[in-house]
């Protein structure tokens, strides 16, 4: 009965009830989608790097390493020497071992030598590799494969010339040495889309007349000549290691740290992503933060809305009450009407959410690498839905509480 009169008063107001609705859809709507875009931004955080076991460098704090090497931030304090990645990558118990060389640039974007190993055993997102869009992975000395946001902002395509530059900010390039863009990488999301990707041949070529920093004046040779000479590296910035079985991670990782031909250090990288989220993960908090005192902005107009409707029916409640319903009916009423605006709007924020994914899903995917998954509705939004439905109720009780406490007379009376 209370029911179906609170939904006949909300048929009798559709316009400003179906506006407070909207307001209420929008605002949960808000909340859960960046509910949404956290959870997937965590999820795409810590799937920068998967399948790598340990990430070896020269000894420093674990999320330091773990910015120069994956996320291209930073440099490294010390390189590692070629010798010793050669005794790491001998142990019987690493699977595999992909060198990563960093230091020189091309325009913004950073320079990183490595070898065919990288395209093999490099995954991210839970697994996937690196896939070319176009072109072919390098098999030159001076070919090069760049990303996607590299060749997008650059406007770069197969076979076009790349000059490097020597070190991050520095105005003196490996113009004697040009490499050649022989593949572009499809868009991961990752910090692989803002580099430059060559061999580590090609790191020692293009410093072959360097010395201290510095090119030797008069100094230039030939391509031909530099690609008969022995290019072996002599030092490397970081490494990624796959172990032969999860049980012995540890134990190569203790062997790493406690290395006695040099001061070396073993990540995991899960736990250094764990611990860089950490610092960074502040910003998450302030945004919920932001999106639920949008919800409580709209709960809060909708108790405005019906303490501003109480005045319009004062004579519709004084009816009420001289036809035998008690003040509790009239408190019961306009709780009610709150719990299913609240309700109608929330679902409808809901319905939104996924609206927007759908449509926003792809997009966000090839512009940023987010990834947002579509489930079913998880347990934590149902139990939003339900914590907006009883504030609403909670929110309607002042204005409920003031027509409870009206009386048939002031109902009746003609204000002028």
């Amino acid at each position: 009965m209370i029911l179906r009169l609170a939904i006949a008063s909300l048929f009798a107001r559709a316009l400003t009830v179906g506006m407070t609705i909207l307001a209420i859809a929008l605002s949960v709507a808000l909340f859960l989608g960046v509910e949404k875009v956290r959870t997937g931004a965590k999820a795409s955080f810590a799937d920068t790097i998967s399948g790598t076991d340990l990430i070896v460098g020269a000894r420093a704090g674990s999320v330091q390493l773990l910015l120069y090497s994956v996320f291209r931030i930073g440099n490294a304090t010390n390189n590692v020497t070629w010798e010793s990645y050669q005794d790491i990558a001998a142990r019987p118990d690493v699977e595999w071992i992909v060198p990563i060389s960093l230091g020189d640039s091309h325009r913004q974007f950073r320079v990183m030598g490595t070898t065919q190993a990288f395209f093999e055993h490099y995954k991210y997102r839970q697994g996937r590799s690196l896939a070319v869009s176009d072109g072919a992975i390098m098999d030159d000395l001076f070919d090069t494969v760049i990303s996607a946001d590299v060749a997008a902002t650059l406007g770069y395509k197969i076979d076009d010339p790349i000059i490097v530059a020597h070190g991050l900010a520095s105005f003196t390039e490996h113009k004697d040495q040009p490499f050649r863009v022989s593949g572009i990488l499809k868009k991961t999301g990752t910090p692989v889309d803002r580099t430059v990707i060559i061999s580590m041949e090609a790191i020692e070529a293009i410093h072959v007349d360097w010395q201290t920093g510095a090119q030797v004046p008069g100094q230039a040779t030939p391509a031909d000549v530099i690609r008969g000479m022995e290019l072996t590296p002599k030092a490397i910035t970081a490494a990624l290691v796959g172990v032969e079985s999860p049980l012995q991670t540890f134990a190569l990782q203790r062997a790493i740290n406690q290395y006695a031909e040099e001061p070396l250090l073993a990540i995991l990288p899960g736990v250094a992503l764990q611990e860089l989220w950490g610092i960074v993960g502040i910003a998450e908090t302030a945004l919920l933060a932001v999106s639920a005192m949008v919800v409580v902005t709209a709960l809060i107009g909708m108790m405005a809305t019906i303490f501003s409707s109480l005045n319009e029916r004062r004579r519709e409640m004084a009816i009420f009450r001289a036809m035998g319903a008690r003040p509790f009916t009239i408190l019961s009423m306009l709780v009610l009407e709150a719990m299913v605006m609240a309700a109608i709007g929330a679902v409808f924020g809901l319905v939104l959410l996924y609206i927007g994914l759908f449509i926003g899903q792809p997009i966000l995917d090839s512009a940023f690498g987010l990834w947002l998954p579509i489930d079913t509705p998880s347990i934590r939004e149902v139990w939003v839905i339900v914590g907006v439905i009883c504030a609403g109720a909670i929110v309607s009780l002042v204005p409920a509480l003031r027509a409870y406490r009206m009386s048939v007379a002031d109902g009746m009376m003609v204000k002028t």
